[in-house]
C-alpha cells in the first residue's frame, strides 16, 4: 500500500530535485522516495548511537586505549 504526500518545497530544490531525476532517468517521486528512505534508516541508526551513549550501564572505553589497539601492527 502506497500514500501520496504532498510537501513544498523552494524552486532551488526543486530545479536540483529535477536534475538529479533527469542524470539517473527516474521519476521525482523516485528519487524523492529513496532519499527519505535513506534518511530514515540514517536517522534510525543515529537515535540508537544517541540512545546508547546516555546509557550508563553502557562501558566507556578510553580513547588511549582504543587508538592503541587500532594501530598495534604486532
Amino acid at each position: 500500500m502506497t500514500q501520496r504526500i504532498t510537501a513544498r518545497l523552494p524552486d532551488s530544490i526543486v530545479d536540483r530535485l529535477d536534475d538529479a531525476a533527469r542524470r539517473l532517468r527516474r521519476s521525482r517521486a523516485g528519487v524523492v522516495r529513496q532519499a527519505v528512505e535513506r534518511y530514515l534508516e540514517d536517522f534510525d541508526d543515529i537515535f540508537v548511537s544517541v540512545d546508547r551513549l546516555g546509557d550508563p550501564s553502557d562501558a566507556v572505553v578510553e580513547w588511549d586505549r582504543v587508538r592503541s589497539e587500532l594501530l598495534d601492527t604486532d
